[in-house]
């Protein structure tokens, strides 16, 4: 799919920041909280939708990556006393050299075996996890540090000041992911997605690509982990859940895999119904499954496709008012 202008594009994050400031200012401290986990949650989403959307990698194991940045910033910060700065850049190498490490295996494979793996890795972590006394076992570990950031000003022990400090996180992720799926590299994983062979008989390193991409995602995601462990000050083995992993893959193809924007959009979507519908019945999971399934069944391509299809409706009305 051929993504829209870059003003386009802008122009709508920008209309979706401006929507979550709102509900930021109209909300009280817990809308502050739905605005902060729908920020990591949207920034957790367009990692894995680099994977799926623009190099066809489904993984079920993705939240691995996740839990490993916030555990990794926990074990840095906390216990070896690194500052908090340095100790968020680690967490986040540590999700990378993860990620290198699962994928120089897992992209050799493909289909259900690439998913089978990614869902065993996720699992082994989350089970040594479990069992690791030292962070604290099944019932976590708490006193993760935050950011130092009071020299301009700002203080992310306050809910209201870390949701807007996450916002700013995520869309400069969507900005740094934009990029990238719009550079060379990006192309050229949107060709092996769409014809793996033909891309390899044209002298393309596909496994290197695939590998890369990979490692950009672990990142992306362990970088989201740190931003978890820092809002709650608290980290456990349910960040790295394969159910977990599943809601995100849900997210993604809800908004539509290949778009940062749709994903977005669904991760508010998906925070939002969860809030609402679970102060409204105790069947809320069965609630969302329905609404989700219609929502794919009605816009195949997702939130993204839908929205294009209504633009491009819009557009030939238009066109065809003018030719009148």
């Amino acid at each position: 799919m051929t993504p829209p202008a870059s003003h386009s594009r802008h122009a709508v994050a920008l209309l979706l920041a401006v929507l979550a400031v709102g509900y930021w200012l109209a909300s009280g401290y817990y809308g502050k909280e739905l605005v902060a986990e729908t920020a990591i949650t949207a920034i957790l989403a367009m990692s894995l939708s680099l994977l799926v959307g623009q190099a066809g990698l489904v993984s079920l194991g993705h939240a691995a990556y996740f839990g490993i940045g916030a555990y990794a910033l926990a074990g840095f910060g906390q216990k070896l006393g690194w500052p908090p700065a340095l100790a968020m850049a680690a967490a986040v190498a540590v999700g990378a050299l993860l990620a290198l490490v699962v994928g120089w295996v897992a992209v050799r494979l493909a289909g259900v075996f690439f998913i089978m793996i990614t869902l065993a890795v996720g699992e082994m972590i989350h089970a040594w996890f479990l069992k690791d006394r030292s962070f604290g076992g099944v019932g976590g570990m708490s006193g993760v540090p935050r950011l130092d950031l009071s020299g301009i000003g700002v203080d992310l022990a306050d809910p209201a000041q870390f949701a807007l400090f996450a916002l700013a996180v995520a869309l400069l992720v969507y900005l740094l992911l934009d990029r990238l799926v719009l550079s060379p590299f990006g192309q050229t994983l949107r060709a092996i997605h769409q014809n793996e062979e033909r891309a390899r008989a044209l002298g393309c390193p596909v496994g290197r690509y695939k590998l890369a991409a990979f490692v950009v995602a672990g990142a992306v995601a362990a970088l989201a982990g740190t931003l978890a462990a820092q809002r709650s000050a608290f980290v456990s083995p349910e960040l790295m859940t394969w159910t977990l992993s599943g809601e995100i893959l849900i997210v993604v193809i809800v908004g539509g895999s290949g778009s940062l924007l749709g994903v977005s959009a669904a991760a508010a979507l998906w925070i939002g119904l969860r809030h609402q519908l679970s102060t409204m019945t105790d069947h809320w999971m069965l609630a969302m499954g329905v609404i989700f399934v219609v929502l794919v069944l009605v816009a195949g391509d997702g939130i993204d496709g839908a929205l294009r299809g209504l633009w491009r409706r819009i557009a030939a009305r238009r066109a065809a008012r003018r030719a009148a």
